[in-house]
Order: structure tokens, then C-alpha cells, then sequence
């Protein structure tokens, strides 16, 4: 008699809060695979494929609010910003869960001669050391974390950051289609759709909502258009936070 249905559920079985977690994540598409693909191309006339800093980053920096130290940059991508916080005396780890952009962003450091810890892991898996950053820095990694993962995100930057220490963060706001914006839909319509459908955009009030009881809120805006010297899309929300 084959009994191999009784391994496969309990495999499947919910023990503790993590196998809840690992459930959920299984409903929705395989983040690492899909960004691989992603960045396969990189010809693709992707905005944020250009090696420039964000515009935010680069308005902090040039007016006193960011202090040298320590830094640590989720969904690093190709290494943009990470570039530009290493050329401005930061020493980097930089995580992204995608080894063909670790590749190219490994690629950009020696270009730039600047020395960069990349990891290719996802967040939640990553060893992260309690307040050992002065600073965390997120473009376009947020957006993508499912509404499920995210109370484990806000835990992961407050226990990176140091007394004091600043978190960015740049993400796609919930404006129509038509305005590049993210997906505006409920936490509940992820699961309902098994989709992020491309990143979930949030409000200035939601972010708040989410930030606000966890972090000091320094600055929250809409990101200035730029040209070709910075990153800057105004379909974006960019803030600056501090740990209390």
C-alpha cells in the first residue's frame, strides 16, 4: 500500500506561526525565479536598470540628515544605491534575492572601485546583526513584500537599526494604470487573486498607518521627476524615518 499521501501532508501541515507563513507564500509566484528573468535583459529600457542614485537618497545626503556608518540596502537590485552610499562613506551590506542582479551589481562595484558585502537571499532568511546599521535603505522592495510578510519586514528593520538609526524607504504609491502607479487593491484581494499583480501601491495615509507606530516620521513625499544624473519617478512615495 503506498502511503506516500501521508508525508506529503504532513509536510503541508500548520504546527507553528512559520508553517502559516510558508503556506501563504506558496499561493503567490516565486519572487526569486521572476526577478531572475527579469533582469536577464539588460538592454531592457528599465528606469531603474540606469546606474544612478535615487533622488531622495541624494537630497538626504546633500543636506545633513544621513550620518556615515553602517548601511544596509534591501532589494538592492543592480546596486545603484548602494553604489552611491559606499562612494559617500558608507560601508554596505546590500541583500537582493536575485543572482543575476547580485551579478550585475557586483559588476557595477568594481567598475565604480568601491567594496560592497553583496548577499543574495531573501530578506527574511538573512542574519541579520540587532542594531548594527545606521542606516536602512529600501527601493522597490517593500512594494513587493506580501501583506502576510510584512509585520515580519517592520520587526527586520527595527532590529537592524540602531538608537537613532534611519530607515528610507522608496515605493510605488496606488495611483490608476495609466500613471505607472501600484496595484490598488486590499490586503485581502492578494490572496483572493494569488497575485501581488506587479507590486501593491500604497497611500501617504497607509504608510503611515504602517511606519507610523514603529518609527519616527522625518519626511514623506511624492518623488521628484529627475534627469538623467538621479532616479526620480513621481508615481513613487519616498520617506525618511528614524528609529525612536
Amino acid at each position: 500500500m503506498d502511503y506516500q499521501w501521508q508525508n506529503n501532508s504532513s509536510a503541508e501541515s500548520i504546527y507553528e506561526p512559520d508553517d502559516i507563513l510558508r503556506m501563504l507564500d506558496a499561493l503567490l509566484r516565486d519572487e526569486g525565479n521572476w526577478w531572475d528573468g527579469f533582469y536577464a535583459d539588460r538592454s531592457n529600457a528599465v528606469p531603474f536598470f540606469r546606474n544612478i542614485p535615487d533622488e531622495s537618497l541624494v537630497s538626504w545626503l546633500e543636506s545633513d540628515q544621513l550620518r556615515q556608518g553602517r548601511a544596509l540596502e534591501l532589494g538592492c537590485g543592480p546596486g545603484r544605491n548602494a553604489i552611491y552610499l559606499a562612494k559617500h562613506g558608507y560601508a554596505v551590506d546590500a541583500i537582493d534575492i536575485s543572482p543575476v542582479s547580485i551579478e550585475w551589481a557586483k559588476e557595477r562595484a568594481v567598475e565604480a572601485g568601491v567594496n560592497i558585502n553583496f548577499v543574495c537571499e531573501s530578506i527574511f532568511d538573512f542574519a541579520v546583526q540587532e542594531n548594527g546599521y545606521d542606516m536602512v535603505y529600501d527601493c522597490g522592495c517593500f512594494h513587493h513584500i506580501p501583506p502576510h510578510r510584512r509585520l515580519n519586514y517592520l520587526s527586520f528593520i527595527n532590529t537592524a537599526l540602531k538608537s537613532g538609526g534611519l530607515f528610507g524607504l522608496a515605493c510605488m504609491g496606488a495611483l490608476p494604470p495609466e500613471e505607472m502607479g501600484g496595484a490598488d487593491i486590499s490586503d485581502w484581494q492578494v490572496y483572493r487573486d494569488r497575485s501581488m499583480h506587479g507590486g501593491l501601491g500604497y497611500s501617504k495615509e497607509r504608510l503611515l498607518k504602517i511606519f507610523g507606530p514603529y518609527l519616527e516620521v522625518i519626511e514623506l513625499r511624492q518623488m521628484k521627476e529627475c534627469d538623467d544624473n538621479m532616479f526620480g519617478e513621481p508615481f513613487a512615495w519616498v520617506g525618511l524615518f528614524r528609529k525612536r
